[in-house]
């Protein structure tokens, strides 16, 4: 008898058509939550679980006794407790790897794109105010030959950090990771405490992943150590952020810009003053949204799948005790 497997997410046809080939498949629409009542049937039966934004509870689970695996189409799984799969014996699949280039690309288009002021002088054409040369309360700053400061250097910081020192010439500094020196010595990277690295760099870039230690990371007294003249760039998680903080920072000058593609809550509610101030590029968590990686992470999340159920390794498990 086949597997039973939940799909919340979207996949292409030929990786639906490889899971039902494979799987009982159920198909769940995205707009209901996973646990509603209208589902319990399903999850009873369920020996997989795969999709994104996947909002898992211990309710869930104890709704569905003969689930082996979980599969993310994400990198991130802070709304899934780890704990909790493990001790139940039910594996935990993401998708790094696959996303860390375009992530990247996305926060250095954020770096590039508020240094000089791209979006906001874009608008400023489109209203038909381009009448003359612009003048100094238009110009933007520098990016090449910078110091640029990643909090966080995983794969996705790491290879930001690459982009600024060999495709800008920017000097790199790095906290909240361990020490790192083949990257060190590849792109002259040095190691700071957090404070340091907050008052030494022209932009400083987020990319921890949101834990119990980084949540709200960076409030009001590491805003206050940055330069007034620093650029802040969110490619991590809203959450790591105090945002009224940055908010207040951004609008009393205690540092110039923002770029952010991450928020507290998203959708951003509409009252946020964030998307309409002009010191700030706010993306609606583009991150990994391109045609090819999105296909990328869907696949690995297939590929996890159907390893996890068939009795084999996953390639990217989690909680790495439960397969041991």
């Amino acid at each position: 008898m086949k597997k039973r497997l939940i799909v919340q997410g979207q996949l292409s046809d030929a990786q639906l058509a490889t899971l039902e080939h494979l799987f009982e498949v159920t198909q769940l629409s995205k707009a209901m939550s996973l646990d509603a009542p209208d589902n319990r049937h399903y999850l009873a039966e369920a020996h997989g679980i795969i999709g994104s934004g996947l909002a898992i509870t211990p309710e869930l689970l104890d709704a569905a006794p003969k689930l082996e695996v979980i599969s993310t189409i994400s990198v991130g799984y802070d709304n899934i407790p780890v704990d909790e799969l493990t001790r139940r014996g039910i594996m935990l699949c993401n998708t790094p790897d696959v996303l860390t280039e375009t992530t990247a690309d996305t926060g250095f288009t954020l770096i590039m794109a508020t240094a000089r002021r791209v979006v906001e002088l874009a608008e400023w054409v489109k209203a038909g105010q381009w009448e003359a040369s612009i003048g100094p309360s238009l110009y933007g700053s520098d990016v090449h030959g910078k110091t640029l400061g990643m909090v966080g250097f995983g794969r996705i910081g790491q290879a930001v950090a690459k982009r600024g020192a060999l495709g800008f010439g920017m000097k790199v500094l790095y906290s909240n990771a361990s020490p790192k020196p083949a990257i060190e010595q590849q792109l002259g990277a040095t190691r700071r405490e957090l404070d340091e690295l907050l008052a030494e760099s022209d932009f400083v870039c987020v990319t921890v992943p949101l834990t119990a230690e980084t949540e709200r990371l960076i409030g009001a007294q590491q805003f206050a150590l940055m330069k007034r003249s620093a650029i802040f760039i969110n490619i991590a998680r809203g959450k790591v952020v105090d945002e009224s903080a940055l908010i207040n920072a951004l609008e009393n000058g205690v540092i110039k810009a923002a770029g952010l593609d991450v928020f507290e809550q998203e959708p951003l509610s509409a009252s946020s003053p964030l998307p309409h101030m002009l010191n700030v590029v706010a993306l609606p968590h583009i991150g990994s949204a391109t045609h090819e990686t999105r296909e990328a992470m869907t696949q690995r999340a297939v590929d996890n799948t159907r390893l996890a159920l068939q009795g084999k390794p996953p390639i990217s498990l989690v909680n790495k005790e439960v397969n041991q």
